[in-house]
Parts: structure tokens; sequence; C-alpha cells
């Protein structure tokens, strides 16, 4: 039972799989609607979830001495999720419904369990997720045929989940839990979106926009010269607020000054997203620079300006064939994580050098992974001020050494330009995990491979 009663959400109880578009009345009109997507309603989902929980949080209660007699309200549960696109999803052979080929899922993960007692302040955690990335944590929510890009069908089938999160935020769930009525509340954090559903979610330009970033202002050539002194200022309702000002334009300004003064929020942010920075997509981005840099030094481009074509394929089929020769690589399409976390060691660096002609760029290389591998840990691990509290604190000044190191030796690469992801692991890592403790657990892992 929810007190109050959810609003927007129907009354019936036995619900098992419904109808994606259940919750709107007019449906969306290229595909057949009963094909385009399945979901369960959100707050059965939550409670089926729960009720999985029992024994842990049975056993919690037991393990912090806590009667549970006692304990039947103030439960807090904090939940994560997930959203990603799953590219090529068309059938092979066969001949079902015309659907779209592509297709979006959408998951969430109960991350912990806290209760708050009488006589004291802060609430005692009595179940915390200790696999927030495996996909067994992770549970589906809604599977939709709908390319991620596509943002009109996207939004009408997340629209009824959206209107039933907002209900639920606002209401108390009953639940008999070890044979007690008790009462829970949810706080919702959508961290596991990569940033181009981060961007579509908050009505923010695509990732080539000059406003390179999810958290803060910057524009990319503000962030290529000041690479790590940033602050996150984005918020889901500040994005609200600029879409409002974008769409009715109060000063009558020209198009540049009014993109400039909403900073790149020109469609209505539909879904509320934590900002954070996505571990995983995070690496491959880095990963991906990295892969370049490689090529680049092995063209000396340092010393001249537009290699042509033909050049930088060479050097490519270069890098290639050493990585593969010296560590079994095979060259991927797409950088994917796996590659990702292989490229970025120690013994790679080295395999890359032997092909670096001069010693200086050759010290310079391995000083960037050095510097690079001693960041990484922070926003990787679940817990980073149990898991590598030296390089937690020593994160900053880490990252201060690493932007010095790309605006002078690498400054070819870096004058007036710098990635989305390199931007944020420079300059916003530290905030995230002050204000969250973490960034590893609130990865999309989790969810991408229970896409697989």
């Amino acid at each position: 039972e929810w007190q109050p009663a959810l609003k927007n959400v129907s009354s019936s109880w036995d619900v098992g799989i419904i109808d994606g578009l259940s919750g709107w009345t007019t449906s969306v009109d290229d595909a057949p609607a009963d094909t385009i997507s399945r979901r369960f309603r959100y707050d059965v989902a939550l409670v089926s979830a729960l009720k999985d929980l029992e024994e842990d949080i049975m056993e919690g209660l037991r393990e912090r001495e806590l009667d549970d007699s006692i304990c039947t309200s103030g439960f807090t549960v904090v939940v994560k999720e997930s959203c990603d696109g799953m590219g090529d999803v068309s059938e092979k052979h066969g001949c079902g419904p015309a659907v779209p080929e592509k297709a979006v899922r959408f998951s969430f993960t109960i991350m912990s369990i806290s209760i708050r007692v009488e006589g004291e302040d802060d609430g005692i955690t009595i179940f915390q997720e200790q696999k927030p990335n495996s996909e067994l944590s992770c549970r589906p929510l809604c599977l939709m045929f709908v390319d991620e890009s596509d943002h009109e069908t996207l939004t009408a089938i997340l629209g009824p989940v959206v209107a039933e999160r907002k209900a639920m935020t606002e209401s108390r769930l009953i639940l008999s839990v070890g044979g007690l009525l008790r009462s829970f509340r949810f706080f919702f954090r959508g961290t596991g979106y990569d940033e181009k559903m981060v961007r579509e979610m908050e009505g923010l330009e695509a990732s080539g926009s000059t406003y390179i970033c999810t958290l803060c202002d910057s524009t990319r050539a503000e962030a290529s010269q000041n690479m790590v002194l940033h602050s996150i200022t984005r918020s889901h309702d500040e994005n609200l607020e600029r879409y409002e000002i974008w769409r009715r334009n109060p000063f009558s300004e020209s198009a540049d000054e009014l993109r400039d003064r909403v900073k790149g929020v020109s469609a209505k942010p539909f879904m509320e997203t934590q900002p954070t920075l996505d571990a995983l997509h995070c690496d491959i981005g880095n990963a991906t620079e990295f892969y370049k840099i490689f090529q680049d030094e092995i063209g000396e481009v340092y010393q001249r300006s537009n290699p042509s074509r033909e050049e930088r394929r060479r050097w490519r089929s270069t890098l290639d064939k050493q990585l593969r020769k010296k560590l079994k690589f095979k060259p991927v399409m797409r950088m994917n994580g796996n590659y990702a976390r292989r490229l970025m060691t120690r013994e790679a660096v080295e395999v890359v050098c032997e092909l670096v002609p001069s010693e200086e760029r050759r010290e310079a290389l391995r000083k960037l992974m050095d510097l690079y591998l001693q960041m990484k840990p922070v926003w990787r691990s679940t817990c980073p001020s149990r898991d590598c509290p030296d390089q937690l604190c020593q994160y900053s000044y880490n990252s201060q050494q690493f932007a010095d190191l790309l605006s002078t030796t690498f400054k070819y690469r870096y004058d007036g330009k710098i990635t989305n992801y390199l931007h944020k692991t420079l300059a916003h890592v530290p905030e995230i995990v002050e204000r969250d403790g973490s960034i590893g657990a609130w990865a999309s892992e989790g969810n991408e491979s229970g896409n697989k």
C-alpha cells in the first residue's frame, strides 16, 4: 500500500508485464503500439525487489542489533537508475511485426537501505549492494523497440515511468517485511546513463557541442585552456529554467546570444539525471584519446602540421601491428571496455615507446600513462576512500600534472580543443567523489552487461 495513494498510476494490483505505453492515452504512430515496448509497473517492480531483499534487510537489522519489532518506519531506499540504447536487434530471419531495429533498456538497482532510529541523527545502513555493477543486481524495468536518438518516442514511452517515479518520491510504501508492516521512502538517482543519453534526457545539445560538459557550463575552448579548475553547476531544475528562457527568449536576443545565455540547453529536460561521470565510458573515451596520441607520437606530429590522411593511416596500422605482435591485441573498429582496459597499462606504453623515435617523447608518454594510472582507480573503485585513499588524496595534484603535460608537451593536440570525458576526468572527479562517495558504484556497467 502507498500512503498517500500514488497519483497517475493505475490502481489494479495484479500487474504483470504491461504494455509500455500504458499510462498514455494516445499512442505513438510509427509502429504498432502493442509491439513497441513492455515494462513492469515501477512501484510493483520495486516492491518485488524489496521482497527479494527481505532476508538481507532482516539480517541487517540483526547485525546492527536493532529490535525489528520497533523498526517499522523510517526506512530509506536509494535506487540507481540506468538506461542505454542497444544497437542492432533486428530479426536475423523470421517475420515478426515491423518494429525499429534498435532497442532501449531501462533498469534499476537497489543500492542501499538505511533506517532512521529515534534519537539518532544519521540513518543506519542495514543493506548495501556489494556488487552494484553486476547484471545480477540490475533489474530490468522497461524494454522498448525504439532508437535512443528518437527523442519523441523515447519520451512517450518513458513518460509514464517518470510519472510513476515522481508519484513514488511523494509517497511512502507500506510493505510487510519479516512479518511486520514497515514504511519505506525512495530516492532515485539516474546515474547509469552514458553522456549521449544524459544530454538527451536533460535537453542539452549533442556531444559535439561547444558546451562540452554535462556538469558545468564550460565551452570546449575554455576547458582546454583551464583543464582542472571547474565546479559542477548544472542541475535538472536549472536546465528546466534555461529551457523556458530558450523557448520564450524574454530579452529578444539573437540566436547566438540566446544560446550563450542558456549554455546549450535547447530542448525540454524530461527526466532528472544526477550530474555525475559514467566510469565505463570515461575509460573508453580516454583510451580512444590515448590511442590517437600514440599514433601522433609515432608520426612525430609535434614537429609538423597537417599530416595527410595517408600518413595517419600508416601510423595507425604500424601501431596496430605492434600491439598485435607484442601484446596479442586484435584491432577493434570501435573502442570497447575490454580493449580500453588492456590498452591503458604500463606494458602497452612500453610497447608503443619502441616505435617512438625520441627519448624525450618516450619519457613524456610514460609520465602521462603513469599519472593516468594513478588517477584511474579513483573513478573506477566502488569505494575510493576505502580502496585507494592515497590516490584519492593525490587526485587533484595528479590531474594538475597531467593537464600541464597536455598543455605543454602535447599542445599540438589540445590547443583550443579537448574531449568531453578528458575534461570531466581532469576537472570533476574529486567533487563528485566528495559528494557521492563513489563514481564507480554508480556507473552503467550492470545495465550494459544486462544488455549483452
